[in-house]
């Protein structure tokens, strides 16, 4: 199985990292989030992680407390205790944080510095993948092939 080393090699060559600053507005991240058709952003202030903002956020935070989104800065609704996870872990070690932690994004951080960001999707993808690689596999060794 791959790890998140291998995996994000494959999927930086298609997708970019988007972030925001803790002091733009909620609606900043909104419509960033809109345009790039994302789920969440990791918030970066002096290049470290301070944060991850998603829909959910905004939705818990902002939405259901009749808070305005162009007044509010992301700073205040954005989860604070992020959960990373470093590039030489196992996908299998992801799964289990995102599954067990209820997350929908993890960031990668080497050293302080964000290398990326995995989605539940971009692991479930994977896995499905490996697993039809080795049905395929399995089924040459049984034909003898």
């Amino acid at each position: 199985m791959k790890n998140v080393e291998e995996l994000l090699k494959t999927k930086s060559q298609h997708q970019t990292v988007y972030t925001i600053g803790p002091d733009l507005s909620v609606l900043e991240a909104l419509k960033l989030l809109a345009e790039k058709n994302i789920g969440a952003l990791p918030v970066v202030e002096n290049d470290q992680v301070v944060g991850i903002v998603s829909e959910r956020d905004y939705a818990r935070k902002l939405v259901l407390k009749g808070r305005s989104s162009a007044a509010t800065p992301v700073s205040e609704i954005m989860t604070r205790d992020v959960l990373t996870v470093d590039p030489s872990k196992s996908l299998d070690h992801c799964m289990n944080l995102m599954t067990d932690r209820h997350l929908r994004h993890l960031p990668v951080v080497k050293d302080g510095k964000l290398l990326g960001l995995l989605s539940i999707g971009d692991l479930v993808k994977e896995t499905i993948a490996e697993q039809a690689s080795l049905i395929r596999q399995l089924e040459q060794y049984i034909r003898g092939e």
